[in-house]
């Protein structure tokens, strides 16, 4: 793991920071009482030993999700956040909170050619693809809903895709110069899918709810609505399914054999809010 990286961390149990132990090969706090590997993988462990992660993406959503990505489809949303990537002055580096595998923060980071950044997910499939996601950035496994593993004000930026949020921890961790970046489905994002596959509906008030949930810890700043068509074949729309939500509450087979009875390739419209926040 890149020292600049290590620099950015703390201990989840002391909040000293930390640094690499190089007696056993992982990394220590400076109160000399925890110890915490880093995976082969390249990833640091940071969750609690108590950490529960059942709602941590499986192999087959990482995977997915990696392909769908990969694959391009939804790259006006990361360019979209990585231009405020480009634009921020503040110190410190990039954190990406709930980042997958990475993808955004890559992005994020070609826009930022002087910042390191940091990828934080529960998910350690994820995770092994965040560590390799691009040059300047590392990987350390957390729960969002807990006390990140960040020293307080190391962001510059701070990316929340589709993720969960702990507002006062997202505070926390970003400089009082620095930007928080969310992005959240708009009402009718995929929903050609969630009609023909009778997906989990997005929330009408889900901008209205993010900014109250904020409110005490952020200022919005602006928002952005990003929209884009998208013809997917079969395959790829049934992999945008199995990458989110919807992932646990369908079954595999089932949806394959619904898209493969309509027409090929299947018109769809990502929507997505990209909302940009300064700190309190």
């Amino acid at each position: 793991m890149l020292p600049d990286v290590v620099d950015l961390l703390r201990c989840p149990h002391c909040q000293a920071r930390l640094a690499p132990d190089t007696g056993r090969g992982g990394l220590r706090c400076a109160a000399g009482r925890h110890t915490f590997d880093i995976a082969r993988q390249g990833y640091a462990g940071l969750l609690a030993g108590d950490a529960k992660t059942g709602t941590a993406d499986t192999p087959a959503m990482v995977a997915a999700r990696d392909a769908f990505l990969g694959a391009g489809h939804y790259h006006p949303i990361a360019d979209a956040v990585a231009a405020h990537a480009a634009d921020t002055t503040a110190p410190g580096a990039v954190v990406d909170v709930g980042a997958g595998t990475g993808h955004s923060l890559a992005r994020a980071l070609d826009a930022a050619p002087s910042r390191v950044g940091l990828a934080l997910d529960i998910s350690k499939y994820a995770l092994r693809r965040a560590a390799k996601a691009h040059p300047r950035a590392g990987a350390a496994a957390c729960d969002a809903w807990r006390p990140l593993p960040v020293r307080d004000g190391a962001a510059a930026l701070v990316l929340n895709v589709f993720a969960p949020r702990n507002p006062a921890e997202l505070r926390r961790v970003l400089d009082p110069r620095g930007t928080l970046v969310v992005v959240t489905p708009a009402p009718r994002h995929l929903a050609e899918l969630r009609d023909a596959l009778g997906l989990l509906n997005v929330d009408t008030d889900k901008k209205a709810r993010l900014d109250a949930a904020l409110d005490p810890y952020f200022t919005p700043l602006d928002a952005a609505h990003v929209a884009f068509p998208m013809a997917l074949g079969h395959t790829d729309a049934a992999t945008v399914v199995a990458m989110g939500p919807s992932a646990w509450h369908t079954d595999p087979d089932a949806v394959r054999a619904t898209l493969a009875a309509l027409p090929a390739p299947v018109h769809v419209r990502a929507e997505v809010t990209v909302s940009r926040y300064a700190p309190r």
